[in-house]
């Protein structure tokens, strides 16, 4: 009699779940709850059950009835995202070769103090702005016009990275849009009934709305000196 094969088709929602599952037992030493993986996913708990059921008729994790703490990964599961992550490495490996530029030849030559001066050592390595910046997220560049974040480094004609976020901690230099027209540049701060967007230069005033949605977090500025 042939043997029945089991399912081994994975949505890459429910990699997600087994993965945290993993992660949350080997940081822990104990297993998830639905609340505690809904809200590490950022779904809603009905959601994280659908997929908990799936993963259980696949044959992927089990669970005992009546435990908060019973989620527990099978061998397969194991082998499944062992063999997610060799592929994410070669995956990543890959564009990362591909992706080379100009920009990944040029040349870290060593320190330079703006202080009262270091011993001058040379120690040349490879040094791409991608490296530097963290790059790797679906970032992109803007280009500032105007000058309400002189004090924080960031000049009219610069250049801003950006990784794309819709959420942001108390005090990051974000990209929003207000009331869904405008977009500005300021530092964020989320208030107890609304949102406050700081300038950087005292001759503007503080932006308070209660209509802010988040569209990016900078990570980086990149600006061009004149040469005089």
């Amino acid at each position: 009699m042939p043997k029945t094969t089991e399912p081994t088709d994975i949505t890459p929602r429910q990699l997600d779940v087994l993965a945290q599952i993993e992660a949350f037992q080997r940081s822990r030493c104990y297993s998830a709850t639905i609340g505690e993986l809904a809200e590490a996913l950022r779904l809603s708990r009905p959601t994280v059950f659908e997929h908990i059921a799936a993963l259980r008729a696949k044959k992927l994790i089990t669970r005992s009835n009546g435990r908060a703490r019973s989620l527990q990964l099978t061998a397969k599961a194991r082998r499944l995202i062992d063999t997610a992550r060799r592929l994410e490495v070669r995956r990543t490996s890959s564009e990362s070769t591909a992706a080379q530029t100009d920009d990944d030849r040029w040349l870290l030559a060593g320190r330079v103090c703006a202080g009262l001066g270091i011993e001058a050592i040379e120690e040349p390595q490879p040094f791409s702005l991608a490296s530097v910046l963290g790059c790797g997220q679906g970032e992109f560049v803007l280009q500032v016009t105007g000058s309400s974040m002189i004090e924080a480094g960031i000049h009219d004609g610069d250049y801003i990275v950006c990784r794309p976020s819709a959420l942001a901690e108390n005090g990051q230099i974000v990209v929003a849009l207000l009331d869904g027209q405008t977009v500005t540049l300021k530092r964020f701060y989320k208030d107890r009934n609304a949102v406050r967007l700081q300038p950087a230069n005292d001759a503007f005033e503080p932006v308070i709305s209660t209509d802010c949605a988040i569209r990016a977090v900078v990570t980086g500025v990149i600006r061009r000196l004149a040469i005089r």
